[in-house]
């Protein structure tokens, strides 16, 4: 089954993403500030931008902290996680595998976005951690306590990644998986479905699931039951506060666009499942 076109009409309509236009008026290449070779926009690399696009770009503060677990083989200039890193520099770290911190700070809650056996919804955890806060004190607040205080996506091919998953310090920890979402990654990944994201976008998309999420187990219990379904639903927004991580994915996106059909993009052929 193929996706319909009616999902690529306007794939970036519901975001709000800044203009990106400036961008095109960047000629050649400069040198990356801190190691020095040529890059075009944004050093892959060391995550910064080049010297003429600083301060010109925007810069998130994140909820959570994000570890990106890339694999070796995985090339730089192709992996959309150096947009999470440069754009949330605070918040965002990239190790190359097997090179990657040991996860056993038992004061944060740590999560692996990964569709492990035991996988379940980021709804789901946060309705677990809520219970188990409130379990040990109903005095206090659910929003006192981050739910997810960090969360750690791998980059790679599905075949690597199931290589680094085995990792003494990732199997163990709880894994939470993404609602399905139509990707508009460019790079095609022979075997795989339409809802495998690019990095950058299963990190915007955890982000939007998690505070909608928090944003449920925090509301008023009694005002749950007054509403309406339509009204439940009118009123489910989605935040838009993380949608410039999308910044240069959305450049990049209209860039390939211009030079090639998307009808004619093997990326974009692939089934749903």
């Amino acid at each position: 089954m193929e996706v319909s076109t009616e999902v690529d009409a306007n794939p970036f309509g519901k975001y709000n993403i800044s203009d990106w236009h400036f961008l095109e008026s960047m000629d050649g290449r400069s040198s990356c500030p801190k190691c020095g070779k040529s890059r075009k926009y944004f050093c892959y690399t060391c995550y910064v931008p080049i010297k003429e696009l600083e301060g010109k770009l925007p810069v998130l503060n994140l909820p959570i902290k994000v570890d990106i677990i890339k694999h070796a083989k995985e090339i730089d200039g192709k992996s959309t996680s150096a947009h999470a890193a440069l754009l949330a520099p605070n918040d965002v770290s990239i190790y190359t595998f097997p090179c990657i911190p040991d996860y056993d700070d038992k004061s944060e809650n740590i999560v692996l976005v990964f569709p492990g056996k035991n996988a379940i919804s980021i709804e789901e955890f946060v309705s677990q951690q809520s219970a188990a806060k409130v379990g040990a004190s109903k005095k206090r607040p659910y929003s006192s306590d981050k739910p997810i205080d960090r969360a750690i996506f791998i980059d790679s091919t599905w075949n690597q990644c199931k290589g680094i998953f085995k990792d003494s310090r990732l199997r163990d920890l709880p894994c939470v998986v993404l609602k399905q979402r139509i990707t508009q990654f460019w790079r095609h990944q022979e075997g795989s479905p339409r809802w495998y994201l690019a990095t950058v976008e299963a990190v915007h998309q955890l982000l939007v699931e998690l505070d909608q999420a928090i944003k449920s187990h925090s509301a008023d219990p009694e005002s749950k039951k007054t509403k309406t379904e339509g009204e439940a639903k009118q009123k489910d927004d989605i935040s838009h506060e993380f949608d410039d991580l999308l910044f240069f994915f959305k450049f990049m996106y209209e860039k390939i666009h211009t030079l090639y059909d998307h009808n004619q993009l093997k990326s974009y052929k692939r089934p749903l499942k």
